[in-house]
Formats: C-alpha cells, sequence, structure tokens
C-alpha cells in the first residue's frame, strides 16, 4: 500500500512537470535540470529538487513525459524509479559532470532482480529558458508554401511502409491501411519534408480532422502540434493543438469532426505561441523539452516538419511556414 501511494503522490506531483517546474528558468547544476538523453528519437529526462518533494518525469521515445516515484537527489547524483509492467520496475540512475552526464537504466522485478544487462547512455545538459522574446520583433523570411511540389515535397519516413499520402487540389491527405475489422494495422508512413532546414518559424495550416482523428504535426521533427478529434472534450494536454504532452491549451477552440480548421504556430527563441480557430490557446510559453515521436532530444540543431501518419486518416492544406531569421 505505502508503494502505491508513494507512486500516486509522484504521478500527481509531476503531471504538470512540462509546464510548472521552471527552475529551468536559471541555470541548474549538478543532477538537476533538464537532459537530452544521446539516443535516437525522443528520450528526455527532468530532475526538479523541491526540497521534500523532488520531481522527476521521464520520456521514453513515445507517449508523454511519464513520472517517476521515489526520487533521490544527492548533489550530482539521482536516482529514481517508474513501473514498467506488474511485476517490474525501471530504475534510473544519474551521475552529472557540469554539462553532461551518464545515465543508466535498469529494469528490476519486485524482488530486486536486475532483469536484463543495465544500459548506459550519454546525456547533455539543456540550457536554462532564456526570456519570453517579444514576437513583434522578429526578422521574417520569405515564406515557403510546403505543398508547392505536391507530394515530391515529401518523403516516407518509414521505408517499406504503407504510404496512403497523395496530394489533390492542394490538399495533403493521408488514408492509412486498416484491418479487416476497420482498426488501423499499423504498417502506414509517416511523412516528412525534404527541406530540413528549419528552425524557427511561424507556419499556418489548415486540417481537417476526421471522426476518431490523431495524428501530429511535428515542428522540426521535434516539437508534436496535436491532430485530434477532441471536439467537447475537457482542456487537456493532449487534446487538438496542444503541444503533444508538456502544454495544455488555455481554452478549448477546436472544432467538430469533418470540419476545416486553422492553425498558426510560432516557434521562436524556445517559446511556442500556437493560435487555433482564431483563438489563441498558447500564449508564448517556454517549450521544456521534446515531445514523444520526436526524431531527436536535441532541441538545438534544424530540422523538417514531419506528419504523424501511423494512427488515422487526416487531410491538410495551405501549409506556409515562414522562416524567422532573427
Amino acid at each position: 500500500m505505502k508503494l502505491t501511494i508513494s507512486i500516486l503522490a509522484a504521478t500527481f506531483a509531476a503531471i504538470a512537470f512540462g509546464e510548472t517546474c521552471t527552475s529551468c528558468k536559471a541555470e541548474p547544476t549538478g543532477a538537476v535540470g533538464r537532459w537530452a538523453i544521446q539516443k535516437p528519437g525522443a528520450f528526455w529526462l527532468g530532475i526538479c529538487d523541491k526540497g521534500a518533494k523532488p520531481e522527476a518525469s521521464l520520456l521514453w521515445g513515445g507517449g508523454s513525459p511519464n513520472a517517476q516515484y521515489d526520487i533521490k537527489i544527492d548533489g550530482a547524483n539521482a536516482t529514481m524509479k517508474q513501473r514498467v509492467g506488474k511485476d517490474r520496475y525501471r530504475l534510473t540512475t544519474v551521475k552529472a559532470n557540469g554539462k553532461e552526464a551518464d545515465i543508466t537504466f535498469q529494469t528490476y522485478n519486485d524482488k530486486g532482480e536486475p532483469q536484463g544487462n543495465p544500459e548506459v547512455v550519454k546525456a547533455k545538459r539543456i540550457p536554462a529558458v532564456p526570456p519570453a522574446p517579444d514576437v513583434s520583433k522578429a526578422v521574417l523570411g520569405k515564406p515557403i508554401n510546403l505543398l508547392a511540389d505536391g507530394i515530391d515535397g515529401w518523403e516516407s519516413m518509414n521505408k517499406g511502409n504503407y504510404f496512403g499520402w497523395s496530394v489533390k487540389d492542394g490538399v495533403l491527405s493521408n488514408r492509412i491501411k486498416r484491418k479487416p475489422n476497420g482498426k488501423p494495422d499499423g504498417s502506414s508512413a509517416n511523412i516528412v519534408t525534404k527541406r530540413r532546414d528549419f528552425f524557427d518559424f511561424k507556419f499556418s495550416y489548415d486540417v481537417r480532422v476526421l471522426p476518431g482523428c490523431n495524428s501530429g504535426v511535428y515542428l522540426r521533427g521535434i516539437y508534436e502540434i496535436q491532430v485530434l478529434d477532441s471536439y467537447g472534450r475537457r482542456v487537456d494536454k493532449h487534446n487538438m493543438a496542444a503541444l503533444y504532452g508538456r502544454i495544455t491549451p488555455r481554452v478549448a477552440a477546436e472544432k467538430p469532426a469533418n470540419e476545416w480548421q486553422h492553425v498558426d504556430v510560432t516557434l521562436y527563441k524556445r517559446h511556442l505561441t500556437v493560435v487555433l480557430n482564431g483563438v489563441n490557446i498558447i500564449d508564448n510559453a517556454p517549450v521544456l523539452g521534446c515531445t514523444g515521436g520526436a526524431i531527436t532530444s536535441d532541441e538545438f540543431v534544424k530540422g523538417p516538419i514531419y506528419l504523424q501518419g501511423d494512427h488515422s486518416d487526416a487531410d491538410f492544406r495551405n501549409m506556409v511556414l515562414t522562416p524567422i531569421e532573427k
């Protein structure tokens, strides 16, 4: 019972880690801070020292950052746990050395017996988030129509997977491969722009969310702006146009399925603004880490726009990206 209570308490405390643990505003020391784990994909660790109630959250490839429990911080060292099965947990051990850290992941059963071999990886400290920028002073470059070359401007991220993407009359559509029962069979491809040199920008697009839709627009391949049939739901950090698992929209502004919806995104100096259907739902908020499904946890590299295509059908049009030059 004590273990269950401690897990629930840790989960509750870390639910909003990505939005509230802004010890990120000052350069942290020791093990405390946010770490870009050097594994291909979305692997990220955040540790927030709140004295007797430290918080930690681990992003393991997909989904959202997961709350850790039994967190212990001792200067440059830290340990924490996460349930990864009915009778198993993962122990994460951090040994920081300035801007780098060695992180060890080891799974144990509830008898304390190791399961498999430990994995040791390097991590880089993510610098403190700068103050919110004045977006009105951003210097814009020339707008880029991402659909100007039709489907030829895009390529599959999953070679060999079913490719259900096409462009007709200016609309980029995805129709996934399904099982006989109508459910996704998981073999459909994500797509990515052939241009991979984007960094800060303004990006606008229309999206038609089909019934039951679950897709996503990844900025630089790192940050997912959610695409979801969430009309009528309570505001949540997994809903339409949220920064998936990271930033909760201030208000719900989505439309019902099958209607075109307009999204304006500004990514500038590690801050995000999202306007959905004319309503400002994320206002120059700090971005504290990559989201699940990212191609990398390194937030300081240029990258493409990628669209999630393995979950469900969706349509896009009027996709215009305007670089911010400074």
